[in-house]
């Protein structure tokens, strides 16, 4: 009985032993097997694969999707770098710009309709030198007061401002310094009134790269193309000043280079609106 007994356990055990062997020796269904590739007789691994490749696929089709979608959007560009593009890499423009508001001085021509003389070339250039030093001086080389601000300006962006701005005159000179060492160019706008020429002073700080007055031409003195060179802006009522100044071999100021000097110097040239505001206010402002 216990022999029989034994041997019915054992019988037993190797029984559950081998069934439980059976089971684990099952291979259970792979998640990578879809009945239709099944049907086509793929094994799972060969579906599986199938999966990857296909969804590589897809992404790459997604990506390639996605950048011409970023592409059709277009590139952004400041609108100075886009106007500075059509002139070319090697124009002549300032590489730093400061502007500055109208001071209440010059309120007495805030508006054009109370100062509707036109400005004449004699009027603004007629002195044909400035004094920086006792040693140093700009000298005149070439001038031109134009009708149409337009020739006297560049820019798509600076060119409907001072459209809008009712810009009616444009006065340029050119000057060279009696060392041969600085140019230095000032341009006079005509603007309808103050606002006009302190927003087109504001919005020159950011966009004076892609918008700015045009170089006088004159063997005696020139802006190098690509050189270093440094502007400011002046609202003067409803007028407003540009100031550009350089070396002629295009370096930047060193510690001998008077910017400063040579700046009030250029600005001479303001006299011209100075002599306005008297007319209208008298001698006693």
């Amino acid at each position: 009985m216990g022999a029989d007994g034994g041997g019915s356990a054992a019988e037993v055990g190797g029984g559950r032993s081998g069934e439980f062997s059976r089971k684990r020796r099952r291979t259970p269904r792979s998640d990578w097997q879809f009945p239709l590739l099944t049907d086509w007789g793929l094994r799972p691994e060969q579906q599986r694969l199938l999966v990857i490749i296909a969804s590589v696929v897809a992404a790459l089709a997604g990506m390639g999707g996605l950048v011409a979608a970023v592409r059709s959007l277009g590139t952004y560009s400041p609108e100075r770098q886009a106007s500075a593009a059509v002139i070319g890499p090697d124009t002549a423009l300032p590489h730093v710009f400061r502007g500055w508001g109208s001071p209440k001085l010059f309120d007495p021509v805030t508006d054009r309709a109370k100062d509707e003389r036109a400005l004449t070339e004699k009027e603004v250039f007629g002195q044909s030198e400035f004094s920086v030093s006792k040693k140093l001086k700009l000298k005149l080389v070439a001038k031109k007061l134009d009708t149409d601000c337009s020739a006297a300006l560049w820019g798509a962006s600076l060119l409907e401002q001072t459209s809008d701005a009712g810009c009616t005159q444009a006065a340029r000179g050119l000057y060279a310094s009696s060392d041969g060492r600085y140019v230095g160019q000032y341009t006079l706008l005509n603007l309808k009134d103050g606002k006009s020429a302190a927003d087109l002073v504001e919005s020159l700080k950011t966009l004076y790269r892609g918008g700015w007055t045009r170089p006088l031409e004159s063997p005696k003195a020139a802006f190098p193309a690509g050189g270093y060179s440094e502007a400011g802006g002046y609202a003067l009522g409803h007028y407003v000043g540009l100031v550009w100044l350089g070396r002629v071999d295009g370096a930047e100021p060193g510690p001998k280079d008077d910017y400063v000097s040579l700046t009030l110097a250029l600005r001479g040239a303001e006299k011209a609106v100075y002599r306005r505001v008297v007319s209208i206010t008298g001698p006693s402002s």
